[in-house]
C-alpha cells in the first residue's frame, strides 16, 4: 500500500491548491517542493512563480510606478510637492520581499493545518508511484502515493547564443529580489515580462531601454487598427502592443527594435557592454548597462523529474507534459497542472482552479472539467492592457472577416483631463459575430486599472452576452468601464472613433 493518497510535486499556485483541496476530502497528501538556485543564485520560498517572482513582485512594483505618476498628476490638482522626487529601490525591494515573506510562510502554515506533509526536496520518479529525493543534508527521502500531479512550473531561459548571457545577465527570478538598484537596465526581448518590468523601472526613474527582434507582447491581440492621429488605416500585427509600446515611449522607455544582442561583456567599471546586430540599418552597434535582464520566455521545470523512466509523454519542441482534458498525463494514476502542460494559458488563476477541480475529481466525485475558453488577463504595463475572448484576428480565422464586427473607441479618462496627460492610446474594442445575436466574441481594453474593468465583463462573456445586452447594460458614470457600454462606431464603418463629451 503506498503512503499518501495524492503526492504533489511542485508547490506553486496550482499544485498547492490541489493539495489543499484534497485535504479537505480527508485524504493524505504530501507535497514537494525545492527551488533551484537562479544562475545569479537567487532562491526563494514556498509559493511558486506567481508569490516569488511573478504576478505579486511585478504588480507591487507597478504600484510604486504609479504612484510616482500620480505625484506629477497631483500638482495639477492643488498639491504643493517640493522638486525634485527621489525613489529609493532598496526601501520598495524590502517592503516587497517582506510581503512575499509573509505569503511564504502562510503557505506552510495553511499545509500545516491542513494536514499535509511538506517535503523541502527535489524530487524524481523511480516508478509511476515512487518518487524518491534528497533532503539539504544528503538524506535520501522516498514518497510512495496512489495519485501523482506535477505542478513544477517553468523557469525562465536564458539566450545561449548570446555570449556572456549566463554568466552577467538575470531575469525576472533575480531583478525582484535585487538589494540595490538596478540603474540603466537593458530587458532584452520582448516577451509581456520584459515590458512589464521596463515600465516600471521607466516609472521609479530608471534609464530603460527595451531590445526588441520582432513584434511586442507576442501572442495578444493581432489585427488593423485605425491611427487616431491620421485617420489612415495601418496593418499591423499587433494593434493593442502597438498602443502599450507608443506610451511607453511617450513617457521615457527606449526602444532598440529589430535589434538581437550577440554578447554581453564586463567593463572594469563594473558595467556591461552589450553588443546587438541592428537588421534594419544592417549594423552592429554597443552601449553599457548596469543590468541586462533577459526575456526570452520560459521553459517546463521537468528535467529532472525522469519523465522518460515512467512513460509520461512530452511535447518534443516545447518539452511541457501532454495532457487530456481531465489534465491526465499518458500514465494512469499521474496528473499535471499549470505551466508545465501543453496548450494551458501560463496564469495563475487557471492553474489554481484546474488544481482545485482536479482533486474534486479525484477524491470528490465531481465530473467538472476546467473550462480555458474565455479566461481574462491583463498585462501591467505602465498604461495596462487587458483581454478576455478571441483576438480580432483569431476571430477573423475562426469565423471569416465578413462575419465579425469590430467596435471600438479612443476616449479619455477623466482623471487624465485636469492633469493635462495625453490619453492617445487609451483605446478599447470588442469583437462580436455579425449574426443577428452578434454575440461577443472578445473585449480589449488598454486604459487605468484594465484588470478591474476587464475582470467585471468577463462574467458576461462567459455567459454568453451579446452586444444588444450590453448596449442595455447602464454605465456608471464617470468612469472608463462605462464606455465599453456605449460602443457603437465599427471598424469596418472608418469613422472617427474618438469620444467627445462627458
Amino acid at each position: 500500500k503506498n503512503e499518501y493518497d495524492l503526492l504533489v510535486i511542485g508547490g506553486g499556485s496550482g499544485g498547492l491548491a490541489c493539495a489543499k483541496e484534497a485535504a479537505q476530502f480527508g485524504r493524505k497528501v504530501a507535497v514537494l517542493d525545492y527551488v533551484e538556485p537562479s544562475p545569479q543564485g537567487t532562491t526563494w520560498g514556498l509559493g511558486g512563480t506567481c508569490v516569488n517572482v511573478g504576478c505579486i513582485p511585478k504588480k507591487l512594483m507597478h504600484q510604486a510606478a504609479l504612484l510616482g505618476s500620480a505625484l506629477k498628476d497631483a500638482q495639477h490638482y492643488g498639491w504643493n510637492i517640493s522638486q525634485p522626487v527621489h525613489h529609493t529601490w532598496s526601501v520598495m525591494a524590502q517592503g516587497v520581499q517582506n510581503y512575499v515573506k509573509s505569503l511564504n510562510w502562510g503557505h506552510r502554515v495553511q499545509l500545516q493545518e491542513k494536514k499535509v506533509k511538506y517535503f523541502n526536496i527535489k524530487g524524481s520518479f523511480s516508478d509511476p508511484h515512487t518518487v524518491r529525493g534528497l533532503t539539504k543534508a544528503g538524506k535520501e527521502t522516498v514518497v510512495t502515493a496512489d495519485n501523482i500531479v506535477i505542478a513544477t512550473g517553468g523557469r525562465p531561459k536564458y539566450p545561449t547564443h548570446v555570449a556572456g548571457a549566463l554568466e552577467y545577465g538575470i531575469t525576472s527570478d533575480d531583478l525582484f529580489w535585487l538589494k540595490k538598484s538596478p540603474g540603466k537596465t537593458l530587458p532584452s526581448f520582448i516577451l509581456y515580462v520584459s515590458l512589464e518590468c521596463a515600465g516600471f523601472l521607466t516609472g521609479i526613474g530608471l534609464d530603460t531601454t527595451v531590445m526588441m527582434r520582432s513584434v511586442p507582447l507576442r501572442g495578444f491581440d493581432q489585427a488593423s487598427y485605425i491611427s487616431k492621429k491620421t485617420q489612415i488605416c495601418f496593418t499591423t500585427q499587433q494593434q493593442m502592443a502597438s498602443l502599450v509600446t507608443e506610451h511607453m515611449e511617450s513617457y521615457g522607455t527606449k526602444f532598440l527594435k529589430r535589434c538581437f544582442p550577440t554578447k554581453v561583456e564586463k567593463l572594469e567599471s563594473d558595467r556591461l557592454q552589450v553588443t546587438w546586430k541592428n537588421a534594419e540599418l544592417d549594423t552592429e552597434e554597443t552601449d553599457s548597462f548596469n543590468t541586462v535582464m533577459w526575456a526570452v520566455g520560459r521553459a517546463p521545470d521537468t528535467k529532472a523529474l525522469n519523465l522518460e523512466t515512467v512513460g509520461v509523454k512530452t511535447n518534443s519542441e516545447t518539452g511541457k507534459i501532454i495532457v487530456d482534458a481531465s489534465e491526465a498525463t499518458s500514465v494512469p494514476h499521474i496528473y499535471a497542472v499549470g505551466d508545465i502542460t501543453e496548450g494551458r494559458p501560463e496564469l495563475t488563476p487557471t492553474a489554481i482552479a484546474a488544481g482545485k477541480l482536479l482533486a474534486q475529481r479525484l477524491f470528490g466525485q465531481s465530473s467538472e472539467l476546467m473550462d480555458y475558453d474565455n479566461v481574462p488577463t491583463t498585462v501591467f504595463t505602465p498604461l495596462e492592457y487587458g483581454c478576455v475572448g478571441l483576438s480580432e484576428e483569431a476571430a477573423v480565422q475562426r469565423h471569416g472577416s465578413d462575419n465579425i464586427e469590430v467596435y471600438h473607441a479612443y476616449y479619455k479618462p477623466l482623471e487624465f483631463t485636469v492633469a493635462e496627460r495625453d490619453a492617445t492610446q487609451c483605446y478599447m474594442k470588442m469583437v462580436c459575430l455579425r449574426e443577428r445575436k452578434q454575440r461577443i466574441l472578445g473585449l480589449h481594453f488598454i486604459g487605468p486599472n484594465a484588470g478591474e474593468v476587464i475582470q467585471g465583463f468577463a462574467l458576461g462573456i462567459k455567459c454568453g452576452a451579446t452586444y444588444p445586452q450590453m448596449m442595455k447594460t447602464v454605465g456608471i458614470h464617470p468612469t472608463c468601464a462605462e464606455e465599453v457600454t456605449k460602443l457603437h462606431i465599427t471598424k469596418r464603418s472608418g469613422l472617427d472613433a474618438t469620444v467627445t463629451g462627458c
